[in-house]
């Protein structure tokens, strides 16, 4: 091969445009720029930082999001919605009517139903109905709105997880946190807007598509932290490399990235500037973050946190209070293990009281620190799964349920959420929403809404067309507002 013919080879596109001159290149920078697809072109700001802080479309309730993500699927039968007509005919196979021309992961459709072993309390002075699996969260019941009627369209675990977070259950879209941080940035200079931690037996399935930035800029995708003192890979500085030296390589790269943003006008380049400095900056502020000796003992025991170097649910909540503290905006903690289908390790008896028992009481303390310190007054917190489970059971001898689309339920609480109340409801045996259903795309929408971000007008040209995060749908929840 010619070197010609390896130039013309290893010339991509993108290099094509940039250097096209004053022909068909500076034309299609020119409608990239007048259509708001670069964002250093949107704002002045976001030229040196795409993260820094923007203004909303209108007054938020709230600043930041705390989601707690039950990977897997809670049953919201034994958790939020008791139904004393499935007690009756538990052991008998749900009528015709309810099952015709459904679609299930696993379950034929004469499968059984399967009542609760789980007692159920009315807590609180709004006498919100709650499993005894949960009674630390019980405590707050006048402080969370339990929304019993949710729906989503998806019931397989990968594609359902893409819904939730994404709006769309293929992946390639931007997650709900990369959605946050684009519209209205960050308030933190030395942490990224949008964190993600995992705890469990293994990470979520649908891996990095949950939190990332699709077909947005990719400084607005979520950044991973794992457990331990460095909770970021390659984030430390090179042995034989001095901070001086260090800080010298950072401002030349910056340099000759701007200068190449200068002509070219990539904002995938306003990323990796940003993400340098960023990473130089998180070198003392990342440690310092994850170190919980400063942390009092009665702090610590409050989220049931025993070895402060051992990854727990509870760790986890209690490093999301100390991110929002230093302005980060959105964070996302997955916790697995939630797919109780009876099979061993994931039956309703054993396998559900430990996943109970491992985030109910740090899910309390969460909310109980956040109002100590002034900051659950603007701060959302979200918890829940990417659908629920069957009335029916799986086989008799396992005590497990299948995946559900039609009714499941979440809880919220904080920046703007009316306290104690219940939304929705279910018919007699908690098959499908019957009052007041919720789509996953109105959750996206008030989540937003409650960020001061209208829905409909956040929005993002690709392949000329505007993408939401709500896609087509999505309409405000308004019970839930305070």
């Amino acid at each position: 091969m010619s070197p010609e013919q390896l130039i013309v080879r290893e010339q991509t596109r993108r290099h094509f445009f940039s250097n096209a001159g004053l022909s068909i290149g500076s034309i299609g920078l020119a409608s990239l720029l007048a259509e708001g697809n670069l964002g250093a072109a949107e704002n002045a700001d976001r030229s040196t930082n795409p993260l820094a802080p923007q203004d909303p479309h209108f007054a938020p309730k709230a600043k930041r999001v705390i989601y707690l993500f039950m990977a897997g699927g809670p049953s919201q039968l034994e958790l939020f919605d008791y139904k004393p007509k499935l007690q009756e005919m538990d052991g008998q196979v749900i009528p015709e009517s309810y099952v015709e021309g459904k679609n299930f992961a696993f379950l034929k459709k004469d499968a059984q139903l399967l009542g609760t072993k789980r007692k159920f309390h009315k807590r609180g002075d709004s006498g919100q109905e709650m499993s005894e699996l949960l009674p630390h969260l019980g405590e707050l019941a006048d402080k969370i709105a339990i929304i019993r009627s949710m729906k989503t369209e998806v019931f397989n675990h990968g594609p359902a997880k893409l819904f939730m977070n994404t709006g769309f259950q293929r992946f390639g879209r931007p997650s709900m946190g990369a959605w946050v941080t684009y519209g209205i940035g960050s308030e933190s200079n030395d942490l990224p807007g949008f964190v993600v931690m995992h705890s469990g037996p293994r990470g979520p399935r649908g891996g990095t598509p949950l939190w990332g930035s699709g077909f947005l800029p990719s400084t607005y995708q979520g950044v991973p932290f794992l457990n331990g003192a460095d909770p970021i890979l390659n984030l430390a500085r090179p042995d034989g490399i001095g901070q001086q030296g260090q800080a010298n390589f950072v401002e030349t790269v910056k340099d000759l990235n701007n200068a190449r943003l200068e002509q070219v006008g990539d904002p995938e380049i306003a990323t990796r500037i940003a993400t340098y400095e960023m990473a130089y900056r998180m070198q003392s502020s990342a440690p310092e973050l994850m170190d919980l000796s400063k942390e009092n003992q009665e702090t610590l025991d409050m989220y049931g946190i025993g070895d402060t170097a051992k990854p727990s649910f509870g760790r986890n909540c209690l490093l999301a209070r100390r991110l929002v503290e230093r302005g980060t905006r959105f964070v996302q903690l997955y916790h697995t293990d939630w797919d109780h289908h009876g099979n061993a390790g994931t039956n309703l008896n054993e396998a559900l009281d430990a996943r109970c028992e491992e985030v109910d009481q740090p899910a309390a303390a969460l909310i109980k620190d956040l109002e100590a310190r002034g900051l659950l007054e603007d701060t959302i917190v979200v918890w829940g799964g990417e659908f629920g489970r069957t009335p029916q059971g799986e086989p008799r001898d396992m005590l497990g349920r299948d995946h559900h689309i039609e009714s499941f339920s979440m809880w919220m609480c904080g920046g703007g959420v009316k306290g104690g109340v219940t939304i929705g409801e279910t018919d007699d045996l908690g098959y499908y929403s019957v009052t007041d259903p919720v789509h996953v795309h109105d959750l996206q929408a008030t989540i937003l809404h409650l960020l001061g971000l209208d829905h409909e007008r956040l929005t993002y040209r690709f392949q000329s067309r505007d993408f939401r995060l709500t896609d087509i749908g999505g309409k405000l929840i308004k019970q839930l507002l305070a």
